[in-house]
């Protein structure tokens, strides 16, 4: 028999819970299918951020080489070096 999944207060709560048990030992994931949320955005918050005028006019420079937007550029380089980070 699986444990029972605990009530959380907060998503912040159930996030640091399932950071910190295996999912396996509450559910069974052998009927498990995989599925796609083709139009699931994200939530995204505005923040402010402080950058050198050098480190922007760059990253619009290499932006501009990759015909993309210097925002979306940054998002990715935050994106790529989180993913990095994680797995150590």
């Amino acid at each position: 028999m699986k444990k029972k999944i605990p009530e959380f207060t907060s998503e912040a709560e159930e996030r640091k819970f399932w950071q910190e048990n295996d999912s396996s030992e509450y559910m069974d994931w052998s009927d498990a299918e995989n599925v796609v949320f083709s139009k699931l955005k994200p939530s995204t918050r505005k923040i402010s951020i402080r950058l050198p005028e050098s480190m922007i006019e760059d990253l619009k420079v290499l932006a501009n080489k990759k015909d993309v937007p210097y925002q979306s550029l940054l998002k990715i380089f935050l994106s790529e070096r989180i993913d990095s980070e994680m797995r150590y």
